[in-house]
């Protein structure tokens, strides 16, 4: 019972990590349809639209006019799990069709100085196990996601160089459940929290010739502390856990207590280059460094006045050993004609976890992913960007206590993207 009510703890804080979006780890790219085409190579260097304010702050210098730019990203993943050491199902049936959402603003303020508002989802889970799964107990159902509003400027020192920053404002949301075993029965635990932390974004774009262009991004950390609660329901009356004086039923445990967790996104820096062949080819290339080793462990403080519950609850700590990680990718468009624009990337993403500490919430592996993407100007104000990613990752161990398991998994992703002009 007290390593099912660890793990599932736990989950609030590290909930997202299940996530088949087309990044590793905690993060996701789903920022552009625009950028997705190319597998988000040249995301720091190459200005499209204004979705470049998640991208690279400084790019905004680049936009004349005022622009709009918003669109959905779809995520259809696949699950095989292969899993022994436990009872029960391994339909691997456990990521739901998701939506992502973005959207952005960029005015100019004068030649030199542009504006931009942008609010996009960096962090996302629904992940949904049958209810009689094999790893029930590590974790169940997850609900998790962060949001950012970035309200940001640039300014242009000269016709080669732009500079640009951003205010982060993000607030984090999550509720998971997931099974205790307490003799023959199923406990249910739910847990749910939030918060609102700051961060900030630094970039630079430079212009070394009218057809190379270089950009280094800088996304700071941002610090979560989500406080909530935890509800315990479920646990049988004719079971007891030992207490001072003799014992206790389970179901002394049920009801809800206060919790919390902090956690810390790490800092990543993202650069790029694009170059510009010739009228119709660009080659782009980029990389980015993710200081993962920052989630070492996760600290979980729960606040009781019950005595049973205090003997089970309370503060624990759950080592992660997560390691820092690089991601590349390279990609080329195409111009077709003034009108269309065909786009193609491919990118390799390492994961920070490893066979030896991959969990049932967090069973990601090093992914490879293939875009395919296209940009249509329906006239000189508006341009419809479409893209399609497949995602393969390597397969991956989880190893937990009643629980062994092979994963393997992909994911298809399309997204669609418009963008207005005035």
């Amino acid at each position: 019972m007290k390593q099912a009510w660890i793990k599932t703890t736990l989950a609030l804080a590290i909930g997202a990590l299940s996530s088949q979006a087309l990044a590793n780890g905690l993060a996701i790219n789903e920022h552009s349809a625009s950028g997705m085409g190319t597998a988000f190579a040249g995301r720091s260097s190459n200005v499209l639209d204004a979705s470049i304010v998640a991208g690279n702050p400084a790019g905004m210098s680049k936009l004349e006019r005022r622009e709009v730019s918003g669109g959905l990203a779809f995520i259809h993943a696949l699950t095989d799990i292969e899993a022994t050491g436990g009872t029960g199902s391994t339909d691997g049936d456990m990521v739901p069709f998701a939506t992502v959402p973005f959207g952005y603003y960029v005015t100019p303020i004068n030649d030199k100085l542009h504006f931009g508002l942008g609010l996009y989802v960096p962090f996302a889970v629904i992940s949904d196990y049958e209810n009689g799964h094999m790893g029930r107990y590590h974790g169940l159902n997850s609900e998790v996601e962060v949001v950012n509003l970035q309200p940001t400027l640039s300014y242009k020192i000269n016709d080669q160089v732009s500079v640009g920053g951003g205010l982060v404002i993000s607030r984090i949301y999550g509720q998971l459940t997931s099974n205790s075993a307490v003799g023959p029965f199923d406990a249910k635990i739910e847990i749910e929290g939030d918060d609102i932390a700051y961060g900030y974004n630094l970039g630079v774009l430079v212009d070394f010739t009218e057809r190379l262009s270089w950009g280094l991004t800088y996304h700071s950390k941002v610090k979560y502390s989500l406080e909530g609660d935890t509800k315990v329901s479920d646990m049988p009356a004719g079971v007891s856990v030992p207490n001072t004086g003799g014992t206790v039923p389970f179901s002394a445990l049920n009801g809800k207590y206060d919790a919390s967790v902090d956690i810390t996104m790490p800092e990543s820096v993202d650069t790029s280059v694009t170059y510009r062949l010739d009228d119709q080819w660009t080659l782009y290339g980029g990389a980015t460094w993710t200081r993962w080793s920052r989630l070492e462990s996760l600290v979980v403080e729960n606040q009781t006045s019950n005595p049973v519950a205090a003997g089970v609850l309370g503060r624990k700590v759950e080592p992660l050993k997560w390691s820092n990680t690089w991601s590349f990718a390279v990609g080329t468009s195409y111009q077709l004609n003034p009108q269309w624009v065909l786009r193609a990337g491919l990118a390799l993403d390492e994961s920070p976890t490893n066979d030896e500490h991959r969990t049932t919430r967090i069973p990601v592996s090093d992914r490879t992913i293939l875009s395919l993407g296209a940009g249509w100007n329906i006239n000189r104000d508006m341009t419809l960007d479409l893209a399609y990613s497949y995602l393969k990752e390597d397969k991956g161990e989880v190893n937990q206590a009643g629980y062994n398991a092979e994963y393997e998994n992909s994911a298809h992703g399309l997204a669609a993207q418009l963008t207005y002009r005035f």
